[in-house]
């Protein structure tokens, strides 16, 4: 069973409009990647990395090195999602031999991070942006610092609420739960985010 933390950001208007800046940055080179997987077919991480990276950072100079890598993760990620999930309209399948379809991100899409674009120590967030990096204040209950320091973090996910603020997720791996321990049921993994538009080839 894994753990989902999620904290808001007590951010500045100065530091939103970084975060702001970052997340639609984010989605175009997310945007400039999906046509490749959608002509090629393929969105393993690794192939894509490989196949797409460098050009997305001559497209891209002013993202760092590393969030071209987690853009990659997210194209990969997401398409799993639409076009291999049982239960996705679009699993490809359902699909046979038309075209895959397009997929598009909004500039209020998700944007992920790893260790070397974002760190925690002693309760602050180090976080990269277009601008530098920019630090905040976590507000960490006593079991959260124990999940930092004893679980195996899986993914960093910066988000915009509906309030258009916006909150870190953290993803922590645990052990596998013993044949009598209660599970946790798993959300509807086939709905496809709202922040991804899936045009249908013509």
């Amino acid at each position: 069973m894994n753990i989902l933390l999620r904290i808001p950001l007590n951010a500045s208007p100065e530091q939103v409009n970084s975060l702001h800046a970052l997340q639609q940055a984010f989605a175009q080179v997310c945007n400039s990647l999906a046509p490749l997987v959608q002509q090629s077919r393929c969105w393993n991480r690794v192939t894509l990395h490989h196949l797409a990276y460098k050009l997305l950072r001559e497209k891209f100079p002013a993202m760092g090195s590393q969030m071209v890598c987690n853009a990659i993760y997210s194209v990969s990620r997401t398409s799993r999602l639409v076009y291999q999930h049982p239960q996705s309209p679009f699993n490809l399948t359902r699909l046979g031999a038309k075209p895959l379809p397009l997929l598009r991100f909004s500039n209020s899409c998700p944007v992920y991070f790893d260790r070397h674009t974002l760190s925690v120590k002693d309760g602050q967030v180090s976080m990269y942006t277009l601008d530098g990096r920019i630090r905040f204040h976590l507000a960490l209950r006593p079991e959260d610092e124990v999940s930092f320091h004893e679980k195996k973090l899986r993914e960093i996910v910066l988000s915009r609420t509906a309030a258009n603020s916006f909150e870190l997720s953290f993803l922590f791996l645990t052990p596998m739960p013993s044949d009598d321990s209660p599970l946790t049921p798993e959300p509807n993994l086939a709905e496809i985010p709202e922040y991804v538009m899936v045009e249908e080839a013509t």
